[in-house]
Protein backbone atom coordinates (compact mmCIF):
# COMPACT_ATOMS: atom_id res chain seq x y z
CA UNK A 1 0.00 0.00 0.00
CA UNK A 2 1.26 3.08 -0.91
CA UNK A 3 1.04 5.97 1.59
CA UNK A 4 0.08 9.64 0.01
CA UNK A 5 -0.83 11.21 4.06
CA UNK A 6 -0.54 14.83 4.33
CA UNK A 7 -0.95 15.01 8.14
CA UNK A 8 -1.74 13.02 11.29
CA UNK A 9 -4.02 14.35 13.55
CA UNK A 10 -4.27 13.20 17.32
CA UNK A 11 -7.54 13.42 19.58
CA UNK A 12 -7.09 14.90 22.50
CA UNK A 13 -9.20 15.02 25.92
CA UNK A 14 -9.38 18.09 28.30
CA UNK A 15 -10.69 17.60 32.35
CA UNK A 16 -11.57 21.59 31.89
CA UNK A 17 -11.89 22.39 27.96
CA UNK A 18 -12.22 26.52 28.48
CA UNK A 19 -8.58 25.95 30.50
CA UNK A 20 -7.20 23.63 28.48
CA UNK A 21 -8.21 25.77 24.97
CA UNK A 22 -6.26 28.62 26.93
CA UNK A 23 -3.19 26.52 27.99
CA UNK A 24 -2.97 25.71 24.33
CA UNK A 25 -2.77 29.25 23.23
CA UNK A 26 -0.42 30.10 25.94
CA UNK A 27 1.73 27.46 24.64
CA UNK A 28 2.00 29.14 20.86
CA UNK A 29 -0.74 26.83 19.30
CA UNK A 30 -3.39 28.42 16.86
CA UNK A 31 -7.25 27.50 17.68
CA UNK A 32 -9.97 26.86 15.16
CA UNK A 33 -12.97 26.19 16.70
CA UNK A 34 -15.21 23.74 14.97
CA UNK A 35 -17.77 22.93 17.41
CA UNK A 36 -18.79 24.32 20.89
CA UNK A 37 -16.92 20.92 22.15
CA UNK A 38 -13.75 20.66 19.92
CA UNK A 39 -11.37 22.80 18.38
CA UNK A 40 -8.18 22.21 16.33
CA UNK A 41 -4.65 23.57 17.41
CA UNK A 42 -2.26 24.03 14.81
CA UNK A 43 1.31 25.24 14.86
CA UNK A 44 2.99 25.34 11.35
CA UNK A 45 1.70 21.79 9.45
CA UNK A 46 0.93 19.86 12.72
CA UNK A 47 -2.23 20.04 14.74
CA UNK A 48 -4.05 17.83 17.31
CA UNK A 49 -7.72 17.82 17.91
CA UNK A 50 -8.75 19.54 21.58
CA UNK A 51 -12.61 17.39 23.02
CA UNK A 52 -14.29 18.63 25.46
CA UNK A 53 -14.30 15.09 26.74
CA UNK A 54 -12.62 12.98 29.75
CA UNK A 55 -12.19 10.23 30.06
CA UNK A 56 -9.20 9.29 33.27
CA UNK A 57 -8.01 6.12 31.76
CA UNK A 58 -7.26 7.53 28.33
CA UNK A 59 -6.24 10.96 29.54
CA UNK A 60 -3.93 9.18 32.17
CA UNK A 61 -2.39 7.15 28.97
CA UNK A 62 -2.26 9.29 26.23
CA UNK A 63 1.19 10.58 25.13
CA UNK A 64 2.15 12.89 22.69
CA UNK A 65 5.44 12.82 20.93
CA UNK A 66 7.05 16.22 19.05
CA UNK A 67 10.10 15.91 17.56
CA UNK A 68 12.02 19.26 17.72
CA UNK A 69 15.27 20.32 15.53
CA UNK A 70 17.20 21.90 19.51
CA UNK A 71 16.01 20.16 22.42
CA UNK A 72 17.77 22.65 24.30
CA UNK A 73 16.21 25.73 22.57
CA UNK A 74 12.68 24.21 23.34
CA UNK A 75 13.42 23.67 26.78
CA UNK A 76 14.42 27.30 27.45
CA UNK A 77 11.70 28.25 25.07
CA UNK A 78 8.94 26.11 27.16
CA UNK A 79 10.30 27.15 30.43
CA UNK A 80 10.46 30.43 29.59
CA UNK A 81 6.49 30.50 29.37
CA UNK A 82 5.38 30.66 33.00
CA UNK A 83 3.01 27.68 32.23
CA UNK A 84 3.33 25.90 35.71
CA UNK A 85 2.62 28.93 37.75
CA UNK A 86 -0.22 29.92 35.55
CA UNK A 87 -1.80 26.20 35.23
CA UNK A 88 -2.57 24.31 38.10
CA UNK A 89 -1.34 20.71 37.20
CA UNK A 90 1.13 21.84 34.54
CA UNK A 91 4.05 20.09 35.23
CA UNK A 92 8.08 20.35 33.38
CA UNK A 93 10.34 17.99 33.61
CA UNK A 94 13.93 18.54 32.34
CA UNK A 95 16.08 17.12 29.69
CA UNK A 96 17.12 13.34 29.65
CA UNK A 97 19.64 11.53 27.34
CA UNK A 98 18.91 8.39 26.30
CA UNK A 99 20.37 6.39 23.54
CA UNK A 100 18.38 7.14 20.53
CA UNK A 101 18.61 11.00 21.60
CA UNK A 102 17.59 13.66 24.36
CA UNK A 103 14.12 14.86 25.40
CA UNK A 104 12.17 17.10 27.80
CA UNK A 105 8.69 16.72 29.34
CA UNK A 106 5.63 18.67 29.85
CA UNK A 107 2.12 17.73 31.65
CA UNK A 108 -0.89 19.52 30.17
CA UNK A 109 -3.64 21.03 33.18
CA UNK A 110 -5.56 17.41 31.99
CA UNK A 111 -2.23 15.16 32.71
CA UNK A 112 -1.35 14.74 29.01
CA UNK A 113 2.08 13.82 28.40
CA UNK A 114 4.01 16.03 25.85
CA UNK A 115 7.29 14.31 24.88
CA UNK A 116 9.68 17.08 23.47
CA UNK A 117 12.84 14.97 21.54
CA UNK A 118 15.49 15.52 19.33
CA UNK A 119 16.83 12.54 18.02
CA UNK A 120 20.65 11.70 17.50
CA UNK A 121 22.26 12.36 14.75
Amino acid sequence: MEHKAISIRPFIGAKNFDISRNFYHDFGFEETVLFHNMSVFKTGQLAFYLQDAYVQDWIDNTMIFLEVDNVDRYWKELSSLGLTTKYENVKLTPIKNNDWGRECFMHDPSGILWHFGEFSK
